[in-house]
């Protein structure tokens, strides 16, 4: 299912509560491809949960429009759009189960009140339960669910009625790291598995980092960046993004003995470096820099450097200091960008 949105702009007008007006979503054009994970992310108040209620058709847009494949849907009649809603899966932080069913009876929920047969539901209870590796759960009161496990019975809850979009409300923002990671690595298997178009809302660079194919920067309700993970990690545009990635956590030391997934970015010196070198793909097993002082009369200091491994393929991050005459750091400089190799300084 693709998704655009053209022209988005929701505010909030003044209330007892507040002095003035809230710009929450201001003029919002995206289009999120069909059968891929969408990252939107964004600090507190940029308007990511305003952005998330009108691409999933639980609040109007005071203007622009909402289209499912070049279909507009903000606009449906309220039969047309209860009907809508039924192919729309949700998953959010605080997981919203019922705590007096059991995780089974949770799952059955939404395909209870579509008027399902009792036979079609315990099937497919059975089914989402062995997709989410908790069939043996089934009986389980939520009491008795860890927060990874409540997760996935929201999850297996949202998938109920089949969606053709699932969005993701900052759903591993109260999960532990690890925890966190087997969340995301779950919803990109499903994904692939159902064809899913999903759209993540979160807040984490580490969740775009780990599960997104696309992602967009929201700042003050306006997208200040997009595009695939790996150009939002290698060549951030906006002030908003650098901050994001300057702020990224790595992995710790239990992830890194428990998974080869990451290494950790290593810093031996107190000062940034002048200049930030980004590495993608197969470059970041290339002695790119060995080649480059062969080539040049320079020197290079190192002060940090690690791996970031995105969704999309491997991301190597250097703080370094590069220092020579003017023409020669220059010339490295020039060097380093004919490579494929991102430098900000």
């Amino acid at each position: 299912m693709q998704i655009q949105l053209e022209g988005l702009v929701r505010t909030y007008p003044a209330t007892a509560s507040m002095a003035q007006d809230v710009n929450a979503v201001q003029d919002v054009t995206l289009s999120i491809p069909s059968n891929s994970i969408y990252g939107i992310i964004g600090k507190s108040g940029a308007g990511k949960s305003t952005l998330v209620r009108l691409i999933s058709l639980l609040e109007k847009p005071d203007s622009g429009c909402v289209l499912y494949n070049n279909e507009r849907v903000d606009n449906l009649s309220s039969k047309e759009l209860i009907q809508r809603r039924r192919h729309i899966g949700m998953i959010f932080q605080s997981f919203n189960l019922f705590s007096s069913r059991t995780a089974a009876k949770n799952i059955a929920y939404p395909l209870e009140i579509c008027g399902t047969p009792q036979i079609v539901i315990k099937q497919r209870v059975a089914e989402l339960l062995e997709l989410v590796g908790l069939a043996d759960r089934a009986d389980s009161p939520v009491s008795q669910l860890s927060g990874g496990q409540k997760q996935r019975i929201a999850i297996a809850r949202a998938l109920a009625n089949n969606p053709d979009i699932l969005f993701c409300d900052e759903a591993t923002s109260a999960l532990d790291p690890q925890t966190t990671r087997a969340i995301l690595s779950l919803i990109r298997e499903i994904q692939q598995k159902m064809n899913l178009t999903v759209v993540m809302i979160t807040h984490q660079m580490e969740v775009a980092r780990d599960a997104c194919d696309y992602v967009a920067v929201l700042d003050g309700g306006k997208v200040v960046e997009q595009g695939t993970v790996t150009e939002i990690f290698t060549k951030p545009q906006s002030e908003v993004t650098k901050d994001f990635l300057a702020n990224l956590k790595p992995p710790t030391e239990d992830e890194n003995l428990s998974s080869q997934k990451d290494v950790k970015l290593v810093r031996w010196s107190q000062t940034r470096g002048k200049y930030l070198l980004r590495f993608v793909g197969a470059l970041t097993d290339e002695p790119v820099l060995s080649n480059m002082l062969k080539k040049i009369d320079v020197e290079v200091n190192i002060r940090a450097g690690g791996i970031q491994h995105l969704s999309t393929g491997n991301v190597g991050t250097l703080a370094a200091d590069i220092t020579g005459s003017p023409e020669n750091v220059a010339a490295a400089i020039n060097y380093l960008g004919s490579m494929g190799i991102t430098v900000e300084e």
